[in-house]
């Protein structure tokens, strides 16, 4: 292995001990630890960063590295923050290397990606190397609550291309499900159990609007995208009534829904108030996010390509059910595909961790498209 090989796994191991829970989960602290870690790791290297706040003590660093055309611009992204550790069975804060994979929270998702991108600058400055075009690596914060980070970064962005750090086990992906999150309610009207004919009961209301729910779930299963297959919808939450010898006047559910391409949140959002009619009261989204489609023909897309069939690597472009910064990204306009280590199936896990193995493919990758792409 080489010093190099060596150096970024260091490096993934700091970033996993720095404790960077998004403050929405069980009191989370932040990602500042890593944000001045990133800012150090690129001062040590006379690489320019700057700041943009956007939250209260929260802020995205951008690390810039000159091109030989300043015309042209590709941008590397990866967020700092991390879900809860909440029912974690392994230290999440303690870094161990076992059997070729390092464990820890967030080591798969995603500071084993945003380590790699690191690295990738780092290689090209150490030897000299000036890339084709300016390079930016934006780590940003807030992805695992409500991507107010990603959304900060693309206010005024220009970039010709962009890969974003999400585990996809090294696969090239170009298109992600978007999604939509809201709450309804039924509405009763209180009464003694005793006397139930005297209330509303609004739960058992709430079973006929989960009936219909149930129908057009099913009836989403017909259409289907060649990567992702059809767009979904979940009832993951439900709560309602005071006490047992009530008749409940109110009940909620909180809907998710997962769109494919060609589907617009507001659009599925009203279709459904459409659907229930005056059964519920909706509320609007709180969590809304757009579909991914990159074209197989884009730039990013053909040379991330070339990049893993030199390193002997699949390079079919592919499709992910999860979301990630990448949709808000394209819908600034830059054309945009997701790629990391490790799998998703190992994010937010109990036991997280990423393989070894697959970081150092991936610090292959960036610096061979960071040569390449002009």
């Amino acid at each position: 292995m080489t010093d190099h090989n060596l150096a970024v796994l260091k490096t993934l191991a700091d970033l996993v001990a720095i404790d960077s829970v998004n403050p929405a989960y069980d009191g989370g602290v932040g990602e500042a630890g890593v944000a001045l870690y990133v800012e150090a790791f690129f001062a040590r290297l006379g690489i320019e960063t700057f700041r943009q706040e956007v939250l209260p003590g929260r802020w995205n660093v951008i690390a810039r590295l000159p091109g030989r055309n300043p015309a042209r611009r590709v941008l590397l992204e990866a967020h700092m923050d991390t879900v809860s550790v909440s029912g974690m069975t392994i230290p999440p804060f303690l870094p161990e290397v076992r059997e070729g994979r390092l464990y820890g929270r967030g080591s798969c998702d995603t500071k084993a990606g945003l380590a790699t991108m690191m690295h990738s600058l780092a290689y090209l400055r150490e030897r000299g190397m000036v890339p084709p075009c300016e390079v930016w690596l934006a780590a940003v914060v807030d992805e695992e609550y409500t991507f107010k980070g990603v959304t900060r970064l693309c206010e005024g962005l220009w970039a010709n291309a962009a890969i974003v750090a999400e585990p996809t086990e090294l696969r090239p992906v170009r298109a992600a499900k978007g999604v939509l999150r809201w709450r309804l309610r039924t509405r009763g009207k209180a009464a003694h159990s005793a006397k139930p004919h005297l209330g509303v009961n609004a739960i058992q209301n709430m079973g006929r609007v989960l009936a219909e729910i149930e129908k057009v779930a099913v009836e989403l299963e017909a259409v289907t995208h060649p990567l992702l297959g059809p767009a979904t919808l979940n009832v993951g939450l439900i709560r309602g009534g005071e006490q047992i010898n009530f008749v409940p006047d109110w009940c909620e559910i909180t809907i998710e829904r997962r769109l494919i391409p060609g589907e617009e949140p507001e659009a599925v959002w009203e279709a459904m108030g459409a659907r229930l009619g005056d059964a519920v009261q909706m509320e609007a989204p709180y969590l809304a996010d757009g579909p991914l489609e990159t074209g197989e023909k884009e730039a990013v897309a053909i040379v991330a390509q070339e990049v893993l069939r030199g390193l002997g690597c699949g390079c079919e472009l592919a499709g992910v059910p999860f979301g990630s910064d990448a949709s808000k990204l394209a819908r600034a306009g830059v054309p945009s595909l997701i790629f990391g280590p490790g799998s998703i199936d190992r994010a937010h896990a109990a036991v997280e961790y990423v393989e070894c193995d697959q970081v150092l493919v991936a610090l292959a990758f960036y610096i061979g498209f960071l040569e390449m792409f002009e």
